[in-house]
């Protein structure tokens, strides 16, 4: 069941392939499920220029493209965990802008790149450092893919509800205070190209999720750094999607 993302809120059919349809059955969600359950989920790392200039990063000549493990979506006021089984006390927070395909493609050209684009959710890019940068061998997998370290809603806003998805308003608060302040403006590539290189040679299915990259202001770039912490709760915000949030506490073991 998905909602629609303006009130009054109201049960839709369909799936992603094949379109939504608003009925007449009004609803009032009792909890926020995220927006889809992923096919797949694509993370573009170092995609604002402001972000790659504070990580001291060279400007990439193409995407820079990971992976996270679909089990790893949440949704709106759902718990982000701290890993404890395989800890972490570096666990970071990154708002993005979060492209869903609606239709299979391959090959496709930068101009008829947004046919192909079924919404847009907001996303908290949860990684953790250590195991992205050090304990992973190199590949930013496993720092991206624990259980709850992709939270992803409120809901998801169609295509004809944003002008341009490369001019977007982003936030991100900490317990109410602003960390990350930007614009899809800044990204160095734009959402058009991304699934223009993403479905080259590679087929795209349905459901398939692109986080399109993260901001400056990040945990890791402060000095000292600020990584998440048990109790803090975090308000992820795209202008004309909405707010994402999601409390943070210690993974049960």
């Amino acid at each position: 069941m998905w909602f629609a993302g303006r009130l009054p809120w109201v049960r839709c059919e369909g799936s992603p392939d094949k379109g939504w349809t608003a009925t007449a059955e009004s609803v009032q969600p009792q909890r926020f499920l995220p927006p889809l359950e992923p096919r797949v989920v694509y993370v573009i790392g170092v995609n604002y220029r402001e972000h790659a200039n504070e990580m001291n990063t060279p400007i990439p000549e193409h995407p820079v493209v990971a992976m996270k493990n679909p089990a790893s979506v949440i949704g709106h006021e759902d718990i982000v965990r701290l890993p404890r089984f395989l800890p972490s006390d570096s666990v970071d927070y990154e708002v993005e802008l979060a492209v869903i395909i609606g239709k299979s493609c391959k090959n496709i050209r930068k101009e008829d790149a947004l046919d192909y684009v079924a919404g847009y959710t907001v996303a908290n890019d949860v990684s953790a450092r250590d195991w992205q940068k050090i304990y992973s061998g190199g590949q930013w997998v496993r720092g991206k893919s624990f259980d709850t370290f992709c939270p992803l809603g409120p809901v998801m806003v169609t295509p004809d509800e944003l002008s341009d998805p490369n001019r977007l308003d982003l936030t991100f608060e900490l317990n109410g205070e602003v960390k990350q302040s930007s614009n899809t403006s800044d990204m160095i590539f734009s959402v058009q190209e991304l699934i223009t290189f993403l479905s080259g040679s590679t087929t795209l299915l349905p459901g398939t999720v692109i986080l399109t990259g993260t901001p400056p202001g990040v945990g890791a770039a402060r000095n000292p750094p600020r990584y998440l912490q048990a109790g803090d709760r975090m308000t992820t915000s795209v202008a004309g999607i909405g707010s994402l949030t999601n409390t943070v506490q210690d993974e049960e073991v």
